[in-house]
């Protein structure tokens, strides 16, 4: 898993936690909250211009307040 801390993301919709972008299997990326796990859904890429744009999407939905939030009672 890949973290990368160079985007300007709003805090946490859900917790106004700190949230930072997280690179899964070289081939997939999303926003996740430290704190409550809330994230954005995935986007997939296959070459770095792809990569580039997804976690310009990924990051977009984040600021918007576009998260999945699992709950967890129940």
């Amino acid at each position: 898993m890949e973290i990368n801390p160079n985007f300007e993301l709003e805090e946490c919709p859900i917790c106004r936690g700190s949230g930072f972008v997280v690179h899964e299997g070289g081939w997939n990326v999303q926003v996740e909250c430290n704190d409550c796990s809330a994230h954005t859904v995935y986007v997939s890429y296959d070459n770095e211009k792809e990569k580039k744009e997804a976690e310009k999407q990924v990051v977009m939905l984040w600021n918007m307040g576009k998260v999945i939030k699992q709950d967890s009672s129940g």
